[in-house]
C-alpha cells in the first residue's frame, strides 16, 4: 500500500503529464466501463487502473491517431462506397482506387467502353506484314552450331507430340516463347542497378517482347482449349527451360539471344503450315477472338487466318531482334550502347 505522502505525489505528476500519455477519466474514477477488464462490477484499486490504463492507452496511439467516431464515420463511407452486388437494385459498385484515385475511363476511338484491363489501347498496333519470312542467320561459329541444333533437338519431340494440330501447338509454343525475353530483361535490370548504368532501351525492349508473346498465348487461348495433360506438361517445360535459359544468359548472353533467334524462325516455320491447314480447310477458319481484333487493331469480320498472319509478323520482329542483340555481342560491343529497337513488335 502506497502512503498518503507518495500517493499525492503521484497524483501531482499524473495531473501534469495525464492528457498527454495517460488516459485522464482512468485517473479520475475506475468507476466499471462497457467491455474490457473495466466491465467488471467490482471497483479496482486506483493504482492498478493507472497502469493499465496507460498501456493501453499508449498502444492505441501507437496503432492509430484516429478517434472511435471517425473510425466508425469511415468504416460506414467505405461499406457505402464497395457496396455488394446484393445491394439496392442488385447493382454491382466500382472498387475505388488506392487513396481514392479514381479508375481511369478508357474509351476506344469511337467512344465505347474499352473492355480490357490487360493491355490499353496505346499499346495495341498493327502488324507489319511486309517484313522477310525467308530470312535466315547461317550458323557459322561454334556457339551458333550449338544454339541451331539445340533448336532443332527441341524441334523433334514437339513434332510428334503435336503432329498437325496446330492451335494446340501455337497455344504450347507461346508458353515457351515468353519466357526469354522475362529473363533477359531482368537480368539486364539487375545488371543496370548493379553497375549504375542505363540499358539503351534493351530492358524495355525485351520486356515488350514477351508481353507480345503472352498476348500471343492469351489470343489462341481463345481458339484452342487445351488439355489437363497440356496443361501439366506446361509446368514441366516451363520450370525446364526457365532455369536452362537463366543459366545460359548468365554464361553467354550471345549464346542466349542465338537461341531465341533460331527459335522464332521455328516459330514462323510453325505458323507458315499452319496457315497451309487453314488455306486446306484441315482447320476452320473461324472468327478471331476479340482481343485478337483489338490487339492487332484487325478490322471487324477478321478471321483466325488474319490472327495467324499477324502473329507470324510478330516472330519474325522477335527473330530479327534477337539475332542483333546476338550480333553485338559477337564485335565484342555491350548491349547499352546500341539502341533498342523499342516497340519493334
Amino acid at each position: 500500500m502506497m502512503s498518503r505522502g507518495a500517493t499525492r505525489v503521484a497524483r501531482s505528476v499524473m495531473g501534469q503529464v495525464g492528457s498527454r500519455y495517460f488516459s485522464v477519466a482512468a485517473l479520475r474514477s475506475a468507476e466499471p466501463m462497457a467491455g474490457g477488464v473495466l466491465g467488471s462490477p467490482y471497483r479496482m484499486p486506483e493504482r492498478a487502473v493507472v497502469k493499465w490504463m496507460r498501456f493501453r492507452v499508449m498502444g492505441v496511439r501507437k496503432a492509430s491517431t484516429l478517434t472511435l467516431g471517425e473510425k466508425e464515420q469511415m468504416k460506414e463511407k467505405d461499406e457505402n462506397v464497395t457496396g455488394s452486388a446484393g445491394g439496392a437494385g442488385g447493382e454491382e459498385k466500382e472498387v475505388v482506387s488506392y487513396w481514392g484515385v479514381d479508375p481511369a475511363k478508357v474509351t476506344k476511338e469511337d467512344g465505347t467502353q474499352w473492355r480490357w484491363n490487360c493491355f490499353r489501347p496505346w499499346e495495341t498496333y498493327k502488324a507489319d506484314l511486309s517484313i522477310d519470312l525467308e530470312k535466315h542467320h547461317a550458323p557459322v561459329t561454334f556457339l551458333d552450331k550449338l544454339a541451331y541444333w539445340t533448336v532443332k533437338s527441341m524441334r523433334f519431340p514437339t513434332d510428334v507430340f503435336f503432329q498437325r494440330r496446330y492451335g494446340c501447338r501455337a497455344m504450347m509454343l507461346e508458353t515457351v516463347a515468353a519466357v526469354p525475353g522475362m529473363v533477359g530483361g531482368m537480368l539486364l535490370h539487375c545488371k543496370s542497378l548493379r553497375r549504375f548504368e542505363h540499358s539503351g532501351g534493351w530492358i524495355k525492349a525485351l520486356l515488350e517482347e514477351a508481353e507480345n508473346e503472352r498476348m500471343h498465348l492469351m489470343t489462341f487461348m481463345e481458339v484452342s482449349k487445351p488439355r489437363w495433360y497440356e496443361r501439366a506438361l506446361v509446368f514441366t517445360v516451363q520450370g525446364v527451360f526457365f532455369n536452362a535459359y537463366f543459366l545460359a544468359y548468365l554464361m553467354s548472353p550471345k549464346l542466349a539471344h542465338r537461341i531465341v533467334g533460331y527459335l522464332e524462325e521455328e516459330a514462323i516455320h510453325s505458323y507458315t503450315e499452319f496457315l497451309k491447314e487453314l488455306d486446306k480447310g484441315n482447320i476452320e477458319n473461324v472468327p478471331a477472338p476479340a482481343i485478337a481484333i483489338d490487339y492487332w487493331r484487325l478490322p471487324s469480320g477478321s478471321t483466325l487466318r488474319d490472327v495467324v498472319m499477324v502473329v507470324r509478323a510478330d516472330e519474325a520482329h522477335h527473330r530479327d531482334v534477337n539475332h542483333f542483340a546476338s550480333d553485338i555481342h559477337y564485335q565484342g560491343r555491350e548491349l547499352k550502347d546500341n539502341a533498342a529497337p523499342i516497340g519493334y513488335h
